[in-house]
């Protein structure tokens, strides 16, 4: 086979123009030939030959770009370019250009320098398979002379190329079967056998479509002309699927990836070959990460809720602006304070309802190395006795009826931080000891889950119950009270204290004029008299409202209290308008006729003070405010 010489070529003028500027030799070359510029990515020129070869006029092949005719294959090129230019010269194998009805060619590149600015490429292209042929042919001219042994001879090549073919369908690890223009199964390899079930002898000669990708993935009917398979002995072009499925022997169906591509010959469209796999295993690891990526979203969603609730009760608490007083009770309850707080020693808060319990743990909290982590409260008289698990540790979505959800439980929020149980005394006896198990372990599961959560947390509670006596009745956990009794604080009842109740006084006043909006207003000394003489049952929290509902009813600028004076009765009933004056109830007669009404109301309610038709219900007074009272009038609940 002549090759031209590349320096007989090299120096002329651009092809751009047409012609034969490439020279004679060029021109009637009977291989194929480019001239590439690899600096633009430019095919300068094309020789007939060339054009036959690739099915393209030599004016399109003009026009293309050096990568538009090898897609996918740059690298490949730049490599092939680069070893020319810095050899002289080279050959590939590697290479396949595409021809214009879109399959690519076996070919062999030989490329040579050509001498110039910018440098070009001349490039011989030979066609492999062509080459195949004219080496068959030539034997087959050798054996016609040579006679039988020859023929012989040819017919062991043959079989050996057979042999070779069936080995390489046999090793594929792909199944692969091929179809003719009728869909009718021509051949199929073992791996196609062992993913279908089915027997070659079986599936030969059979309408494949109709054997194995009858159905969709849902099965409902795959008509034969939607199936890519066949469109591509119709439209020439490879398909390339991986959305269906092929049905086994058994009945059973598994994902597949697969490309037909069309069978020519000589132009004509014969058939198709279909390579497929299993991608059973990927679609599985898919919905796993779709999975995955959803419970992402889930989590997320709850950070959000969580950080909503968090940013509630830093709401809740942000009216508490500290510890105000300076009696030495007060001095005593800091300095406890000062000493826990280092540590994360559980602290037990006792004192009567309204004394500023919360108060004092969230003074331990933020003087703690936690104070960067939540204060959760939880008020344990509220929980129903039925959501007391899932309202303390979470529960799993489905763990029970109207459980749509994960939720979050308070010993998961305080993690890092301080759980605050108000009320612990409050606490069914039967379910004290799912918290003892907790505070000793320091795990917990979610109601409907099993998994183990470790939690961090420090303990604070408080309680207006005495937990000993309580203990010795039999209604709390001797066990769970020594747990919570590490560190007990005491806070000390607004009477105990008087001298704290001028400043306490002020501070809530200023801060119902800024929130209510109103003119300034000022305690006077004879407010301050009636203030330190009453005994405030309601301790701290009857001292905010009271004062709250002073300044609603304040006339010009002077507070006006409702405050039980026992000399103030005889004024409220003048003699003048009695006939027959009675003598005013003493303090003791009155604490009689309170006593026998929460009496009378506990025996009504039988004996419950929180909730609906509960002895607090019934009184019209704030269940941890009867609580109090029911305390320190002794009295004892059936």
């Amino acid at each position: 086979m002549a090759t031209s010489d590349p320096s007989s070529v090299a120096g002329l003028p651009s092809p751009q123009g047409g012609g034969d500027a490439f020279g004679p030799t060029f021109e009637g070359a009977p291989e194929a030939m480019l001239v590439f510029d690899p600096v633009a990515d430019a095919i300068r020129d094309a020789n007939p030959a060339a054009a036959r070869l690739l099915g393209y006029d030599r004016a399109t092949l003009r026009a293309m770009r050096v990568t538009a005719l090898h897609p996918e294959q740059v690298p490949t090129l730049i490599v092939f370019t680069q070893a020319v230019q810095a050899r002289g010269r080279d050959w590939t194998h590697a290479l396949s250009p595409r021809h214009a009805e879109g399959h690519g060619l076996h070919v062999e590149y030989s490329g040579a320098l050509l001498p110039g600015d910018p440098q070009t490429v001349l490039v011989s292209l030979f066609d492999l398979d062509e080459r195949r042929r004219r080496l068959v042919d030539t034997q087959a001219d050798a054996h016609m002379r040579a006679g039988l042994t020859e023929w012989q001879r040819m017919e062991r090549i043959f079989a050996d190329i057979e042999r070779e073919n069936q080995l390489i369908l046999r090793a594929a690890g792909e199944g692969i079967y091929g179809v003719n223009a009728d869909g009718i199964t021509t051949f199929i390899n073992p791996a196609a056998e062992r993913m279908l079930g089915w027997q070659a002898s079986d599936l030969v000669g059979r309408d494949m479509h109709a054997t194995v990708h009858h159905s969709h993935a849902d099965g409902c009917h795959y008509p034969h002309h939607d199936c890519p398979i066949y469109a591509a002995f119709r439209d020439g072009a490879v398909h390339q699927v991986d959305t269906e499925v092929f049905w086994r022997r058994d009945g059973s169906a598994f994902h597949v990836e697969y490309t037909s591509t069309p069978i020519r010959d000589r132009g004509r469209l014969l058939g198709a070959v279909i390579v497929f796999r299993d991608i059973s295993q990927r679609r599985e690891a898919d919905e796993r990460l779709r999975r995955a990526l959803a419970e992402v979203d889930s989590l997320r969603e709850r950070l959000e809720l969580e950080n909503a609730y968090l940013r509630e009760e830093i709401r809740e608490g942000g009216h508490h602006q500290g510890i105000i007083g300076r009696s030495p009770a007060i001095e005593a309850t800091l300095r406890q304070i000062d000493l826990v707080a280092g540590t994360d020693a559980t602290v037990l808060v006792t004192g009567e309802s309204g004394t500023g319990k919360e108060l004092i743990a969230r003074a331990i909290h933020e003087a703690s190395r936690r104070r960067d982590r939540p204060l959760i409260r939880v008020n344990c008289a509220a929980i129903p006795r039925e959501l007391f698990e899932s309202e303390f540790f979470g529960h799993a979505r489905g763990a029970f009826t109207g459980a749509l959800r994960d939720r979050v439980g308070r010993f998961d929020l305080a993690d890092g931080g301080t759980l605050f149980l108000d009320e612990v005394g409050e606490i069914p006896l039967d379910l004290q000891g799912k918290l003892l198990r907790v505070l000793q372990e320091r795990q917990f599961e979610r109601v409907g889950e099993e998994r183990t959560r470790a939690v961090d947390v420090r303990l604070v509670a408080a309680t207006n119950r005495d937990l000993k006596a309580e203990v010795k009745r039999g209604r709390f956990r001797e066990d769970l009270y020594f747990r919570l009794n590490v560190f007990p604080i005491a806070a000390v009842p607004l009477r105990e204290r008087p001298e704290d109740i001028p400043l306490i006084a002020q501070h809530f006043l200023r801060g119902v004029v800024k929130r209510l909006n109103i003119p300034e207003l000022r305690l006077t000394e004879g407010d301050v008299r009636r203030l330190t003489r009453y005994d405030w049952p309601g301790n701290v929290r009857e001292l905010e409202n009271i004062i709250e509902r002073a300044a609603i009813l304040a006339v010009r600028g002077r507070l006006r209290f409702d405050l039980p004076e026992p000399e103030a009765t005889a004024a409220v009933h003048p003699v003048a308008f009695d006939p027959q004056p009675t003598a005013p109830a003493t303090e003791a007669d009155r604490r009689a006729k309170v006593r026998a009404d929460i009496v009378a109301a506990l025996a009504l309610a039988q004996g419950r003070i929180f909730g609906t038709g509960g002895a607090a219900e019934i009184l019209g007074l704030k269940p941890t405010t009867l609580a109090s009272r029911i305390k320190v009038l002794g009295i004892r609940r059936r």
